[in-house]
């Protein structure tokens, strides 16, 4: 689906639930991530096979989306038969089990980056901001290795502060030895994450050093062209410089 056909197969799912009965005040709230979120909001330019639902609003509170409503899935089946798209092409994928997004916690202030779409009177859609997605796409970037994920972290160009915070949620996220090993492989290996937060770090001096049993981000040792007393005050918080 390109831009056009998720606003046309949302525009269509809340006509659904307000023919079936739906109210103002029973209003369906969903919290959107991934390439539905990343096109709505023209952040990356691309297609998705389907809506990615990482929260519900309820009363102006952030719940779990697992499971999805029964009437929200009967009507998300009604719009894949009339528009011929997947059965699942609306789904809770990114927060489906104790593992989810929305289970192990989402980033902080993610509801203040919310961009609000209504469909009718029935159904408001929220695509989650640039920061949350960055966060997103670092944990799958890691955690499925090779994937589209990694594409897309590349085409939003992280900052440096972007990275930090991302990195920083994807530790909590996901503290296992393994996982840690993985990002740290990921940070200086996937291509992707070289041309974006590698490149950043390299364009303002700083250099990977190794043997130290702390984490790549924590190893980052920035070389100081100023003299021996040079930034130490302008380092980045959690980040080191040397002389």
């Amino acid at each position: 689906m390109d831009d056009e056909k998720i606003i046309e197969a949302l525009s269509l799912l809340g006509r659904v639930l307000e023919y079936e009965g739906g109210k103002p005040s029973g209003k369906t709230s969903l919290i959107v991530c991934g390439g539905a979120a990343l096109v709505a909001r023209s952040l990356v330019q691309r297609v998705t096979k389907d809506v990615d639902v990482v929260a519900l609003m309820r009363n102006g509170e952030l719940t779990s989306p697992d499971p999805l409503p029964a009437s929200l899935l009967l009507a998300a089946e009604k719009v894949a038969v009339g528009m011929n798209l997947p059965k699942d092409w609306l789904n809770n994928g990114p927060s489906s089990g104790a593992g989810g997004l929305f289970q192990v916690g989402l980033p902080d202030g993610l509801e203040a980056r919310l961009e609000e779409h209504s469909f009718g009177s029935s159904l408001s859609v929220f695509f989650v901001g640039r920061l949350d997605q960055i966060c997103f796409k670092l944990y799958a970037a890691v955690d499925q290795m090779g994937s589209y994920h990694g594409q897309d972290l590349e085409k939003l160009e992280p900052s440096i502060d972007e990275l930090k915070f991302a990195i920083t949620w994807v530790k909590h996220h996901d503290s296992s030895e393994g996982f840690l090993m993985m990002l740290e492989s990921t940070f200086f290996r996937l291509a992707p994450l070289r041309s974006t937060g590698f490149w950043h770090l390299k364009k303002r001096g700083y250099r990977y050093e190794k043997g130290a049993r702390q984490s790549p981000m924590q190893r980052c040792v920035k070389s100081s062209r100023s003299g021996p007393k040079a930034g130490m005050r302008n380092s980045p918080d959690g980040w080191k410089q040397t002389p």
